[in-house]
């Protein structure tokens, strides 16, 4: 059961820095924007828990997650051929709460959004992580191990 949410997916791409303000997140969306452009099927998985800012990026900060028999359903970000995203900011019951939780809830909240959100066919999942090389990563990595990822793309800056 584990394996089907993810089934589907053929690329999955982890975007990283070893800091924060670097542009995770507005590279993710940009990858998404032109992999779609491309005529892809893609989804973004925001797993910056405490700064989950795709929803916004996309517009979609007002949108809500539903169930379905297999899980959480994606919110669906734009009219024609739409990016699927999933993200804690949907899940707030407002979106500039803060998340302060220790690592096992953070860890699991992480694993159920790679078991438990039904992304269905998609050629790319963008995986947007949070600053640094905290537990999320390491959550997030062992996670996703059992699939194929296509690779990680590493931001950085000059400094």
């Amino acid at each position: 059961a584990e394996r089907a949410s993810l089934a589907g997916v053929r690329h999955i791409v982890l975007v990283l820095s070893g800091k924060g303000g670097v542009g995770k997140s507005t590279l993710s969306t940009e990858l998404a924007l032109a992999l779609r452009g491309a005529g892809k099927k893609v989804g973004i998985l925001d797993v910056d828990l405490c700064g989950p800012s795709i929803p916004r990026m996309l517009r979609a900060q007002d949108s809500a997650v539903h169930q379905c028999d297999s899980g959480w359903l994606p919110v669906l970000a734009g009219q024609e051929q739409p990016i699927a995203l999933m993200s804690i900011g949907f899940l707030l019951e407002r979106p500039n709460d803060a998340v302060v939780w220790r690592g096992p809830k953070k860890n699991a909240l992480i694993k159920q959004f790679i078991t438990d959100v039904a992304w269905g066919e998609l050629d790319f999942l963008i995986v947007d992580t949070p600053p640094g090389t905290s537990d999320e990563h390491i959550s997030t990595v062992e996670a996703l191990r059992p699939y194929q990822l296509l690779g990680a793309v590493l931001v950085t800056t000059p400094q």
